[in-house]
């Protein structure tokens, strides 16, 4: 970091400290020109889309009005990322069609993993381009965007600047698969937790990569309470339960989850000096949806309700059954029926029982975007700096 940007970064950290009792935040903000995404169905604008199936309604009924290669009813939080930062929504690196990738890419694609997949996508429930493919995916693009402008035409403008890599805002949503996954296939909870030492030395080991790359400010979001999740709640019934309903156990495991990839990315910091390493916790936001669900209401509603049970489902206490997804047909006593969604998910949490609605996700990156949830604590505005 040059001593300019190094006496920047001190002073607005230092003005972030003195009135984070405020929530007042100094009013010169990073330049990001462009964000470049790496993640799985949670961050996913258009990638399973583009790779292999078309989602049907009702996802994207409350933004879009139609579906938009989103698993939600609107927005995602990556989406939210880009229009606080004034940059267009992400288009997949996937979907070939009228894209602009000039403000950045997105290589998330649902059902992606940290560690090398298995039981791929279309036969099984996993992406084959796990976090290590969209690296390469992104090494690529790199060079050949470059390429493509310096031959001009009508397509050189639809790429990014070269000066503009390192600029760019490097965010990540992943990791939840490969923890779901094994679940799904039986594993116990010790097994499960014995595999996240390899995880996140995986997940370290592309950040290295992307940086080796040009990388230089990474925002990485840590996993989700899904112990609260419709699908735990179904599939484990007979997990011990916590005040607010969900699986106890299962949270803990993600606790767990998070505590060491939190470790790996303070042990990266000083390694790769030049980089902000932002850790992320999406966890605590979302979970008090399911403590305190009316008190942690909207901006236009009195709150959420009914945080545990789906809003897009059919069947069950949670509204959730793994054979009938969010908008797909299925045939109950003789009679074929669309999985729909409720009457409001604008106050609703969970979408289809996996996936959040577009009022959840905006609650979340309101509260994270502060950087009260960050370490090192500050704004997203100023992950530039370092801490």
């Amino acid at each position: 970091m040059d001593d300019s940007k190094t006496l920047f970064c001190f002073l607005m950290t230092l003005l972030h400290v003195s009135t984070a009792s405020t929530r007042v935040f100094p009013s010169i903000n990073c330049y990001f020109p462009a964000i470049y995404n790496f993640g799985a169905s949670n961050s996913d604008t258009g990638g399973l889309a583009a790779a292999f199936i078309q989602f049907k309604p009702p996802n994207g009924i409350t933004y879009f009005g139609k579906p938009a290669g989103r698993m939600c009813d609107g927005r995602l939080i990556i989406d939210f990322t880009a229009e606080s930062l004034k940059l267009p929504f992400l288009g997949s690196y996937l979907n070939s069609l009228a894209i602009n990738f000039k403000h950045g890419a997105n290589f998330a694609t649902a059902g992606s993993t940290v560690t090398f997949p298995t039981n791929i996508i279309p036969k099984g429930r996993t992406s084959p381009f796990n976090l290590g493919v969209q690296c390469l995916q992104f090494a690529q693009f790199k060079i050949r965007s470059q390429i493509i402008r310096s031959q001009g035409g009508v397509y050189a403008e639809l790429m990014p600047r070269e000066e503009d890599f390192a600029k760019a805002l490097y965010t990540f949503d992943i990791a939840q698969n490969d923890i779901l996954n094994a679940l799904y296939l039986n594993m116990t909870l010790p097994q499960v937790m014995a595999t996240f030492p390899q995880l996140v030395n995986q997940f370290s080991k592309h950040i290295r990569d992307l940086y080796n790359l040009g990388a230089r400010s990474f925002w990485v979001y840590n996993t989700r309470p899904f112990g609260c999740f419709p699908v735990i709640l179904t599939i484990f019934p007979a997990a011990e339960k916590d005040s607010a309903g969900c699986a106890k156990e299962y949270n803990d495991l993600a606790q767990a989850f998070n505590a060491q990839l939190k470790n790996a990315l303070d042990q990266l910091r000083p390694e790769l000096r030049s980089a902000t390493i932002v850790y992320v916790d999406i966890y605590s936001p979302l979970y008090s949806l399911y403590t305190d669900p009316v008190k942690n209401g909207n901006k236009y509603r009195n709150g959420f309700e009914s945080p545990l049970v789906a809003c897009c489902g059919h069947g069950g206490e949670f509204n959730y059954n793994m054979a009938a997804a969010c908008g797909q047909t299925i045939t109950v006593k003789g009679v074929d029926i669309t999985v729909g969604s409720c009457q409001d998910p604008s106050v609703r949490v969970s979408w289809d029982g996996v996936h959040f609605t577009d009022a959840a996700n905006r609650f979340v990156f309101d509260r994270v975007s502060t950087g009260q949830f960050s370490t090192p604590p500050i704004p997203l505005k100023l992950a530039c700096c370092s801490g």
